[in-house]
């Protein structure tokens, strides 16, 4: 039996992907007031909830990608942003750390 521990995977949503403005999208939540990383467990999560974040699609390229845990929470540390974990319809499941 193997004691190696298997990689946690997220999905976020990148915005301007490839470019020299690429950034992962983030948010302020609506409560606390705190920005945040929305992740997904899925890419069709992601996708499906994608469908109700507010973004501006004439000015900005999207793209859900994959990240690994350890870098999402060394990136959202870095910018002072907390991680949510979404679901389809942008319903908190749970923080992230």
């Amino acid at each position: 039996m193997s004691t190696e521990k298997k990689d946690i995977w997220y999905y976020i949503i990148v915005q301007n992907p490839g470019t020299p403005d690429e950034e992962i999208l983030g948010y302020e939540h609506p409560e606390t007031k705190k920005p945040f990383i929305p992740a997904f467990a899925s890419k069709e999560i992601s996708q499906a909830c994608f469908m109700h974040m507010p973004k501006d699609i004439m000015k900005e390229k999207y793209e859900a990608q994959a990240i690994i845990k350890e870098d999402l929470i060394t990136h959202a540390e870095r910018q002072g942003h907390q991680i949510y974990l979404l679901d389809d319809k942008g319903a908190i499941l749970k923080e992230i750390s």
